[in-house]
């Protein structure tokens, strides 16, 4: 049979009382009696009733975080970031994929709230903001990551993605390059119209610079290389001769059916640019260009914001931050 806290309690040879500020408010009991508790805790294999927590304090140590696509590995690093400062809250978090599905994503908000979880970091599906804001009326914090909130009640962790995009293009018309193709995609998902929106600007500015749109289905690796065999196929003359992706997944991908297809060269023919700087754009054939998100940052301050607000219920005024992004110029821009 499982250890108590009746258990411990005894074991230790204090109070009930004592054992409970150890399991919750340790810097409130004598340290020799936390010495002893921990002892016991040890010595009896003893493992505390969160659930039963739950029941008495009203929510769960645990935070719930839901991104579009866990593969990414931007998004695997904001829930590392985000885990790293959770931590220090003495707090954990739990994982959910949404998969870009609005539905799965409903589904998994309820489950959280369900679990009384402290709160909730999402990535937001435009239909699901309605069950947001429900989620957040009835008690749980939530804070949108990834993108700036369109509803100035609910905190928001973002970046500037109108700046990188115009940053992208900027470097790829200062280095030279003047047929520009944007690859991303679906547009209706508001970081990718922005990044879009930030490119056109750049080339508003350079007179005689062209930008053509590829539009993807995805942000993957396959959606890239699909791009990249529609460029191959073109006549020299017709080719743009640089690419801005919106993703890193993206530009991988159309570097490798540019590598593949051995007609043409990275970055002698084509110039590409990535966006986000994930771990594997330093690795790539040819080192990656891209504009870099903080996403580890994004994670974390998420959490602070998180924290604060379910300490301070009233006092706490919602807040959307903005990362600015910054540029990272690697071999596969550079002539």
């Amino acid at each position: 049979m499982a250890a108590s806290v009746r258990d411990v309690a005894r074991e230790a040879g204090v109070s009930l009382g004592t054992v409970s500020n150890v399991l919750n408010n340790p810097q409130n009991v004598a340290p020799e009696n936390v010495a002893k508790v921990q002892a016991a805790i040890k010595k009896l294999s003893f493992v505390r009733n969160d659930a039963a927590r739950q029941l008495r304090a009203g929510r769960s140590r645990g935070i719930g975080v839901i991104v579009q696509d866990i593969r990414n590995p931007f998004y695997a690093e904001l829930t590392r970031g985000a885990e790293d400062e959770a931590v220090d809250f003495d707090l954990g978090i739990l994982i959910a994929d949404s998969a870009d599905d609005a539905e799965r994503q409903r589904f998994i908000l309820g489950l959280f709230e369900e679990q009384r979880v402290l709160g909730i970091l999402a990535t937001l599906i435009a239909d699901n903001l309605e069950t947001l804001q429900g989620i957040k009326r009835r008690g749980t914090p939530v804070v949108i990551v990834d993108r700036k909130s369109p509803d100035p009640t609910i905190s928001s962790v973002s970046v500037d993605d109108v700046a990188g995009g115009n940053m992208a293009v900027e470097h790829l018309l200062g280095s030279g390059r003047s047929r520009i193709a944007f690859a991303g995609g679906p547009l209706s998902e508001l970081e990718m119209s922005e990044r879009l929106d930030g490119a056109r600007g750049a080339v508003a500015n350079h007179p005689g610079a062209q930008l053509e749109v590829f539009e993807t289905v995805e942000q993957t690796v396959l959606e890239g290389r699909r791009i990249g065999g529609e460029v191959i196929a073109r006549s020299p003359r017709d080719r743009p001769d640089a690419i801005f992706a919106a993703n890193d997944l993206l530009a991988l991908g159309i570097m490798q059916a540019v590598v593949l297809s051995k007609e043409i060269s990275i970055p002698e023919d084509l110039a590409l640019i990535g966006y986000d700087d994930i771990s594997f754009a330093q690795t790539a054939i040819v080192p990656l260009s891209s504009v870099r998100q903080p996403s580890s940052e994004i994670g974390a301050h998420a959490v602070k914001l998180l924290v604060e607000e379910s300490q301070s219920e009233s006092t706490t005024q919602p807040q959307q931050f903005v990362f600015h992004p910054t540029l990272v110029i690697r071999e596969s821009t550079s002539r």
